[in-house]
């Protein structure tokens, strides 16, 4: 795994309105990229770049099967970066939600 990422740039990527949406779409499981573009009106190539920091890092896994594209959280990877000075985190991720709700 590649663990040289800005955990900064991971966090203003998960926090980002639209990608936190998605995000959430993929707490059920991994979705077609198709039915991700669909339900957000966007191109399946503007979903994946929006989401390409997360998927670089292997915080979310890209699958091309059949072709067709799937995304799936890493739920692991995805906890650890929260874990990782919990309450700095914490805080971090406080004061970036007020900032997007203000």
């Amino acid at each position: 795994m590649n663990d040289s990422y800005d955990r900064e740039k991971v966090i203003d990527c998960m926090f980002d309105p639209m990608t936190s949406e998605i995000l959430s779409k993929l707490e059920d499981g991994k979705k077609e990229c198709s039915v991700l573009s669909q339900q957000f009106s966007m191109s399946e190539s503007e979903l994946l770049k929006r989401l390409a920091y997360l998927i670089e890092n292997e915080f979310l896994i890209k699958t091309v099967e059949n072709e067709k594209c799937s995304i799936s959280a890493n739920t692991e990877k995805l906890g650890s970066l929260l874990d990782d000075d919990a309450f700095d985190g914490a805080i971090t991720g406080l004061e970036k939600m007020d900032s997007y709700l203000n």
